[in-house]
């Protein structure tokens, strides 16, 4: 339950960050927040990343729709720690702020422009997107390791002989 009041959070926040965005900066105007490294803007992306599938947000809502409720079954019935737990509910959080930006508005409204990458432009949703991807892989990846390592460790043990193989 913690999680998805999570997600919920998550999802307030880029959608509140948005409409104040979009009662602020008039379309395609800019905001310098820190000269030459970061602005606001507020920019119509009718595609994903750097824009591709451009006008094709009918193909996009349907994905986000089926991440979303796959995300929702994962936080429900998957067997990963709070801290993986926590990294797919930021995923959710912005895949649902996004989702509802295409399925009431037939774009995602993009805004932070960081100025040291002229071709990037993003949302807080896509922010928790990565951060949370990244997040729960790092941590993904380092539970199972270190869950391999025990089993190995456990193995060699019942050998006796510290060989794996028992040989």
């Amino acid at each position: 339950m913690i999680y998805l009041l999570l997600a919920a959070a998550v999802c307030a926040a880029d959608q509140l960050f948005k409409l104040w965005v979009v009662h602020t900066i008039p379309p395609d105007g800019y905001l310098e927040l820190i000269p030459g490294v970061v602005g606001l803007t507020n920019i119509r992306n009718t595609g994903m990343a750097f824009s591709m599938l451009s006008e094709h947000t009918w193909i996009l809502t349907v994905v986000s729709a089926v991440v979303a409720a796959a995300l929702i079954v994962l936080l429900a019935r998957g067997k990963f720690t709070g801290w993986e737990k926590a990294s797919l509910a930021m995923i959710l959080g912005g895949a649902v702020g996004n989702l509802i930006d295409r399925a009431f508005l037939g774009y995602v409204v993009d805004m932070i422009n960081p100025e040291f990458v002229r071709f990037a432009v993003f949302n807080l949703a896509d922010a928790f997107i990565d951060v949370g991807a990244a997040l729960f892989c790092v941590l993904y990846i380092v539970r199972t390791t270190r869950e391999e390592r025990k089993k190995r460790t456990a193995k060699e043990g019942e050998n006796g002989d510290g060989d794996p193989d028992g040989q």
